[in-house]
């Protein structure tokens, strides 16, 4: 009898713990785990390119998941459940290698080293330095919440 009911709780545990064991990878340069499953929930931590996050559940759009002992929510833009390893890569004929993850980034973008260096010879006008500052520029969740306040909006 005890064996009996050992099984059935084996039927019932496994496929529990098999969906909790779902992971997806953070696509995003930075994107924020929030408290709850809106935009403009406060963020409970930071999460980067490459990060695996545990997914415990989804509610339409949003991802609840653990990242790092920290459960909260996360939006499915920000991330993709298809992973690859480059060491299982082997192209015919070349060696196994590695990509650093600026490599990787940049790939992501659709840039590389060479192809920056061909857009700055012949556009010598653009101001790449500028770009960079504006992608560094933050704005605090205090200053967000601020701004759509003073102007009345709604927040998704």
């Amino acid at each position: 009898m005890k064996v009996r009911l050992f099984i059935v709780l084996l039927f019932i545990a496994v496929p529990a713990v098999s969906l909790g064991a779902e992971t997806v990878t953070v696509i995003t340069k930075e994107n924020a785990i929030r408290e709850s499953c809106r935009f403009f929930a406060p963020v409970k931590a930071t999460v980067h390119y490459g990060d695996a996050l545990e997914v415990v559940s989804q509610e339409g759009d949003w991802f609840q998941v653990n990242f790092r002992g920290v459960p909260g929510c996360i939006h499915k833009s920000a991330v993709s459940k298809e992973s690859f390893s480059l060491s299982k890569l082997h192209l015919t004929g070349s060696p196994k290698q590695s990509a650093s993850g600026q490599e990787v980034a940049l790939a992501g973008k659709g840039f590389n080293p060479q192809v920056e260096a061909a857009y700055r010879n012949q556009n010598p006008q653009l101001k790449f330095g500028e770009v960079n500052a504006i992608e560094g520029y933050k704005v605090s969740e205090i200053r967000l919440r601020e701004f759509i306040r003073s102007g009345k909006l709604n927040p998704p």
